[in-house]
């Protein structure tokens, strides 16, 4: 039995959310809330609120005890980039890329 959670169109970097998701691939969930706890990366609280709404779902859905979960699978995905532009010199606009990301967590039984 699996639950999943998802938090789309995050305004975070895909690639900077994936060196957070990466750490906690298949450990088990409290040891999971700790290591989010302490990781001094933005995509760490958003990580944790996900991770803490898919283990509300094994509860509620499926009756899973919340103490036996481990994360089967973490992923995030690219969401829609916004883009912005910034006025240079001599007339001139840079343009600022302001990515968005998918974030899931799928945890179940070991």
């Amino acid at each position: 039995m699996e639950a999943k959670a998802t938090a789309r169109y995050v305004r975070i970097s895909p690639r900077k959310a994936r060196l957070v998701i990466d750490l906690i691939r298949g450990k088990s969930v409290a040891e999971a809330f700790s290591i989010l706890r302490f990781t001094p990366k933005a995509a760490s609280p958003v990580i944790e609120k996900v991770l803490k709404s898919a283990v509300a779902n094994a509860e509620h859905n499926h009756n899973l005890n919340a103490s036996g979960l481990v994360v089967k699978k973490a992923y995030v995905d690219e969401g829609p980039t916004l883009k912005r532009y910034q006025p240079r010199a001599r007339g001139q606009a840079y343009e600022i890329l302001k990515r968005t990301s998918h974030i899931t967590v799928v945890v179940g039984e070991q």
